[in-house]
């Protein structure tokens, strides 16, 4: 019967002893800030990028089909408003704002009528967003001398050329001999 009431104390103590181990390393969780478990969340470009040059390219009168080629299909088309194209893009990246961009073309019949949006990013300024900047990394310079190639030791004291294996005086057939 001791031996019960001693057992059952022990894992008594054995909970005790795991519970305030568990809680004084939850006391130590203070010094990570914020950003230590963050997720990595990818960089996401979504929809049609249009340009400012495109925009630009864009004049009333033009058929469907021309602009089709200078923007590619639109992005949303709706049986209910057959005559309005709808061009939407957004950039995601992490510690930065999403940006949206939204182009709107209005056409009569097969011609183009009006176009309506925002201000749309140049190519170049659309490149210079997606660039990640890192500050502090240094690329090693990936090019070696002549005089920084001879201190290190050939696999043999032979040129490259004499290296080579002698090709073998006849292959095998590719397939096999008819019977």
């Amino acid at each position: 019967m001791t031996a019960f009431l001693t057992s059952s104390l022990t894992g008594r103590r054995l909970a005790m002893l795991i519970v305030c181990a568990s809680l004084a390393g939850c006391g130590g969780m203070s010094k990570f800030n914020n950003d230590t478990f963050k997720p990595y969340v990818p960089e996401v470009v979504q929809g049609n990028f249009v340009s400012k040059e495109q925009r630009q390219a864009l004049s009333p009168g033009m058929s469907r089909a021309q602009v089709r080629d200078i923007l590619g299909t639109p992005l949303v088309t709706s049986l209910f408003h057959a005559d309005r194209w709808d061009y939407a893009f957004s950039i995601r990246r992490q510690g930065v704002p999403q940006q949206n961009f939204q182009l709107t073309l209005f056409f009569k019949g097969d011609v183009l009528q009006s176009v309506e949006g925002g201000d749309l990013p140049s190519e170049s300024e659309f490149v210079g967003r997606l660039e990640v900047q890192r500050k502090g990394v240094r690329v090693p310079n990936l090019q070696a001398s002549e005089e920084e190639l001879k201190k290190f030791p050939s696999q043999s004291g032979a040129p490259i050329e004499e290296r080579k294996a002698p090709l073998p005086a006849s292959y095998p057939p590719l397939e096999p001999a008819p019977r």
